[in-house]
């Protein structure tokens, strides 16, 4: 059922935190917080239920229009039905405690996660951290050193960063564009977004910048998504690349 959110009653807050209540829909909700559209045979194994039970968990987040799906051929594929339920996951996942890790399949995917992950679509884990690192080093970002100072930015682990003092520079720009991102989501005016990352205690870039350099990472082949909700595989070419760019300033 279609919820009205014109309806001049009060928000029905507690209806639609149900369906994020249910463990097996916040794993279907986690795996596609990358933005992919994934089939429901995929989405039972990530929330470990039936082919038939994972139907009646897909219909009620279609109903809270958490949910979108798309017909290809004989398939159908699921995905986020808008930035905000991803915005409510972040939010959710920096409140929520840890469970231990019990077995050598969450010890696995708890590593995949920490090595190389996307966040808001970014690049995050050591790899966004490292990255980031190397644009400062490399003078292509100014304005900061990329560590985590709550005392003196208020900023919290697992959310976006408050400060506005990193900027992109001239010759990140200009390199930027020749690496192959789009001029027209690069600016040297506008302040970057940065993250906090959980797992690094460290900044990952944010924001259009942070999107657009993903983009073109997955474009040639450096990084693949990992078998993991939201993991990167780096590949051999793209730990080759990666090792030496960017360079320096001389």
């Amino acid at each position: 059922m279609s919820q009205d959110r014109n309806s001049p009653g009060e928000l029905d807050i507690a209806g639609v935190a149900s369906a994020f209540a249910d463990p097996r829909r916040a794993r279907v909700l986690m795996a596609l917080a990358d933005g992919r559209a994934l089939p429901a045979g995929r989405l039972a194994q990530e929330a470990g239920v039936s082919a038939s039970t994972i139907s009646n968990h897909l219909t009620v987040l279609l109903n809270h229009e958490l949910v979108a799906v798309e017909q290809q051929g004989r398939h159908r594929y699921y995905r986020l039905a808008t930035d905000d339920v991803e915005g409510v996951l972040e939010a959710l996942a920096r409140l929520a405690p840890r469970t231990p890790i019990t077995s050598l399949r969450a010890h696995t995917r708890a590593h995949a996660v920490r090595s190389a992950r996307t966040c808001y679509r970014h690049l995050a884990g050591e790899a966004g951290v490292d990255l980031f690192q190397r644009f400062i080093t490399a003078g292509w970002v100014a304005g900061g050193d990329g560590l985590h100072h709550p005392q003196t930015t208020g900023d919290r682990l697992s959310s976006s960063g408050k400060g506005d003092q990193y900027r992109l520079t001239a010759d990140g720009a200009e390199s930027l564009v020749a690496w192959g991102v789009p001029p027209e989501r690069l600016s040297t005016v506008r302040p970057l977004r940065y993250c906090i990352d959980w797992t690094e205690q460290a900044h990952h870039l944010a924001g259009p910048l942070g999107t657009a350099i993903t983009d073109r990472l997955f474009e040639l082949g450096w990084i693949t998504r990992g078998p993991v909700p939201r993991s990167v595989n780096i590949t051999a070419d793209g730990a080759a690349n990666l090792a030496a760019w960017p360079s320096p300033p001389r």
